[in-house]
């Protein structure tokens, strides 16, 4: 199997004394004694990169980002910190990432691990790249095609429109979501308001689950990844625009 970029992110960071990889909020960490040096992500929020967030040295932030745009950028959450993201899918030299991948660990690294660190090892490169759909699993065909049924079915609404939120596709009553498409892991899912009471009742059939974040206010989760119900899609879709709808809307949906 070729050689991927996960795989060059690792023997970036995992040849460095005590280091250890954990998994965060979906993504691979990168620490040594408790202290993070760097994090992988892929496609965070939407925003479509390929990256590595480093807690670079003070002041490389600033230098890198404005001499090299292309390569760098302030990550958020821990950009305001100090930290370097690099983009790993436009061409910089995987050298030069271990090196700032190095800088980073011996920020946080004791003296006594630093001194044994070493000569950076030659890291190779990555031989395959991600597909569009690797980064993004929107763009999937499975994807792709629950969507584009699913907006036929939100769109009719009054007053409905498409938005997007952390990189999710939604489905807006006047200014109020009432359908989220979002992955769980590898799990494609729609999410609908359905009420707290209601939310138990759904659970006992396996295809459902209350979602992270904002299930405790009622939504729920079905499962759509291999197969979708569109007749029953359609009436957890109504059930949540009426939820969320203002009186007009609610009137406007009457008389159509």
């Amino acid at each position: 199997m070729a050689r991927d970029i996960y795989q060059a992110v690792r023997d970036a960071c995992l040849w460095l004394p005590e280091a250890e990889e954990f998994v965060s909020h979906g993504s691979p960490n990168f620490r040594v004694r408790g202290k993070t040096f760097a994090t992988y992500v892929v496609n965070h929020h939407g925003d479509g990169r390929v990256a590595l967030w480093l807690n670079a040295m003070p002041g490389s932030q600033e230098t890198h980002v404005r001499a090299e745009p292309k390569h760098f950028f302030v990550p958020p959450y821990v950009g305001p910190r100090g930290w370097l993201g690099v983009i790993l899918d436009g061409g910089i030299d995987w050298q030069r990432i271990a090196g700032l991948v190095r800088e980073g660990y011996d920020k946080v690294a004791p003296a006594g691990l630093r001194a044994r660190t070493g000569k950076t090892p030659k890291v190779k490169p990555a031989a395959k790249a991600l597909s569009p759909a690797q980064i993004d699993p929107f763009k999937s065909a499975r994807a792709l095609a629950v969507l584009s049924k699913l907006r036929k079915v939100c769109l009719k609404y009054p007053e409905s429109s498409e938005g997007s939120q952390f990189g999710h596709p939604t489905w807006l009553a006047g200014k109020k979501t009432f359908a989220i498409a979002r992955y769980a892991g590898p799990k494609l899912t729609l999410c609908f308001w359905v009420g707290v009471d209601h939310q138990s009742l759904l659970t006992a059939d396996p295809r459902y689950e209350i979602p992270p974040y904002f299930g405790h206010n009622g939504w729920i989760a079905l499962d759509v990844t291999r197969e979708c119900d569109w007749h029953e899609v359609r009436g957890l879709a109504l059930n949540s625009y009426r939820h969320f709808a203002l009186k007009r809307m609610l009137q406007a949906l009457e008389e159509n």
